[in-house]
């Protein structure tokens, strides 16, 4: 399995001012450092530098699966994260991991809170399944999308 980032035409989309998933600009203010994961390099946003905040739906069309919620992205241009590694932006204790079926619906008695040790071998068994085609990492306090996963 992967890890799979936000796609970068998109980033770019919004780090060039392009209206988000409530057709809105991105909010421009600077990272302190602390609890700012980019979704695209999947590190943190160091303090003092430029940030994005917008609403992202990591779904491809409106569906009553498809959440949308609050996202942080480098406000420069970052290269793409992502691969077998489990990335930075994953440093809480738990996050909610979520299968999704090709139709990009939630498969019931997939989601979980995991302990992000845990995360891997959490989606390697989602993927036993095969009605899951992906899943998602969320936060488990606040169900922020985080990072995609994909199958190898």
């Amino acid at each position: 399995m992967r890890f799979v980032p936000i796609p970068t035409d998109l980033v770019r989309h919004y780090q060039a001012g392009g209206l988000d998933a409530y057709a809105l600009p991105p909010e421009r203010a600077v990272s302190d450092g602390e609890g700012n994961p980019c979704r695209h390099c999947l590190a943190m946003i160091p303090a003092g530098a430029g940030m994005l905040i917008l609403a992202h739906r990591p779904f491809p069309a409106l569906q009553p699966y498809a959440e949308t919620g609050p996202i942080f992205l480098c406000a420069d241009p970052c290269d793409a994260g992502g691969g077998a590694e489990t990335p930075e932006i994953l440093s809480s204790p738990t996050y909610i991991l979520r299968g999704y079926s090709a139709e990009d619906r939630i498969v019931y008695g997939t989601g979980a809170v995991v302990a992000v040790g845990q995360i891997a071998a959490e989606a390697a068994a989602r993927f036993a399944d095969p009605r899951v085609a992906y899943c998602h990492v969320r936060s488990a306090r606040n169900n922020c999308f985080q990072v995609r996963i994909d199958r190898a």
